[in-house]
């Protein structure tokens, strides 16, 4: 009876992601719909550590926006939840699909309609790749700043909806702050544009940032409109090394203390040091127990590096090493680029948080995320946008240990909570996902809780966008 029940169940599913398939078809191209279970199961889950995910009905790579607009109808009519995603880098479980649920995977749609230096805009498609678009920008003497470690798997449809940052961001902001306008699918199909592609614009409610950092629960980005700068002249770096955290965060708000504005103002604790030694054998000092690494990119960098180099020896460096030209400063940078990779060799399987917290409780940051290691018995390495104050606490751990693996998520929880403490907050660029749900509800408190889903109601009052993220 049971096998019997198992069987008709199994028949009854089968039915459904048929005729669900049959409707997506009457509207896309057979290539556009996957259905083959060994196939769409690659879809499940982003690069998430500890997020469930379910198993797709069907697998959908849209190629305009009447194709997206066509399955969110289908969608609308016969209930069914649509997971959109982009190429799966995040690391919160925000792309993550729900079982019977539609994969609206987006990579398809990746062209760049329009790059005006005028006006200085970019039209783009949501698939577009990150670095993409930055060398296209480029060739017309233009720089698109936000830069996020991914950048070049990451696409801009991804970006908008976790509101990713970067290196960059000290200086030059994060996505939102890019994203001028959008045209949105919603749930029922309809198309909605919003924002502008002027220098200024103040009508209505500003629903463009509403939808930057929405995780696709709200909407599906089909095109976006993005600011861009002047390309800036090349940077020149400056790495210091400190005998303590505490004397590299101090240096840190000496140089934001004086007025400094670096193009990157990247830290790395010891333990990422050496792990980054291990890995590359770049020669780092075993005795450093921080890195700074500051960048500027203005008309007299080396001036700027001096001025920063003799703040970093007030606050106690062992030793100030400025790039001489840009190659070096290339040499210097590739440390904190190898970091999360270097980490992630340490026991197989890394939980990268993202925490940021007030420029000023830094140190105490810090302080606190090693104490949580010390306790726990785990390798945790801390890299950090140090400049914003975004800090990325790496627990390194074995998947493979039960108890491990349970220490990996209760020291993952007990540094979102000290990032809580210290005045800040659980997410930087990151975003919530699944990953982070309860402790977003620390964080906004029950009314907000409850604001946020009522927005939610308007936009999708059937739920079927993304559902269980956020909150």
């Amino acid at each position: 009876m049971i096998m019997s029940r198992i069987e008709a169940r199994r028949d009854e599913d089968t039915a459904v992601n048929g005729n669900l398939a049959d409707r997506l078809l009457a509207g896309l191209p057979a290539e556009a719909v996957l259905t083959d279970p060994d196939v769409t199961v690659s879809y499940a889950n982003d690069m998430a550590s500890f997020c469930p995910a379910g198993a797709p009905a069907v697998v959908v790579l849209p190629r305009t926006v009447e194709h997206v607009q066509h399955v969110m109808r289908t969608a609308t009519e016969l209930r069914v939840p649509v997971v959109p995603q982009g190429a799966r880098t995040g690391l919160s479980g925000g792309a993550n699909a729900s079982d019977g649920c539609i994969v609206l995977s987006l990579t398809k749609m990746d062209r760049i309609l329009e790059i005006n230096p005028v006006d200085r805009v970019a039209v783009v498609e949501p698939g577009v790749i990150n670095a993409a678009l930055s060398r296209a920008v480029g060739e017309h003497g233009l720089y698109y700043p936000p830069d996020p470690s991914s950048w070049e798997m990451c696409t801009i449809g991804g970006n908008i909806g976790t509101a990713s940052g970067g290196l960059c961001c000290v200086k030059y902001g994060v996505t939102a702050e890019y994203v001028l306008g959008l045209e949105v699918v919603l749930a029922d199909g309809r198309l909605m544009s919003t924002g502008r592609r002027t220098a200024k614009g103040v009508a209505g409610y500003d629903l463009t940032r509403l939808f930057v950092g929405s995780e696709g629960s709200l909407g599906i980005v089909v095109r976006a409109i993005l600011a861009l700068r002047p390309q800036p002249p090349q940077q020149l770096v400056l790495a210091a090394e400190f005998a303590s955290g505490a004397a590299a965060c101090d240096a840190v708000c000496r140089i934001m203390a004086g007025g400094h504005v670096p193009s990157l103002l990247e830290l790395m604790d010891r333990t990422t040091v050496k792990a980054v030694n291990d890995m590359a054998q770049m020669g780092l000092p075993e005795t450093t127990e921080a890195l700074l690494l500051a960048a500027f990119d203005t008309p007299d960098p080396a001036a700027d590096l001096a001025a920063v180099g003799a703040l970093c020896e007030a606050a106690g460096a062992t030793q100030v090493v400025p790039a001489d030209d840009f190659a070096e400063s290339e040499l210097l940078l590739q440390a904190r680029r190898l970091s999360l990779t270097a980490l992630e060799a340490v026991s197989g399987t890394t939980m990268i948080d993202d925490v940021c917290v007030p420029r000023s409780r830094l140190g105490e940051m810090l302080e606190g995320t090693e104490r949580i290691a010390e306790k726990y018995q785990l390798t945790i390495g801390v890299v950090a946008h140090a400049g914003d104050g975004n800090t990325h606490p790496t627990v390194c751990f074995d998947a493979a240990d039960p108890d491990e693996s349970r220490r990996a998520r209760e020291s993952f929880d007990e540094i979102m909570a000290l990032g809580l403490e210290l005045g800040g907050t659980i997410t930087g660029e990151h975003g919530v996902g699944v990953l982070k749900k309860e402790w977003l509800a620390r964080e906004i408190g029950p009314v907000g809780v409850e604001m946020q889903r009522q927005i939610k109601r308007v936009f999708d009052p059937l739920d079927i966008l993304n559902p269980g993220k956020l909150f």
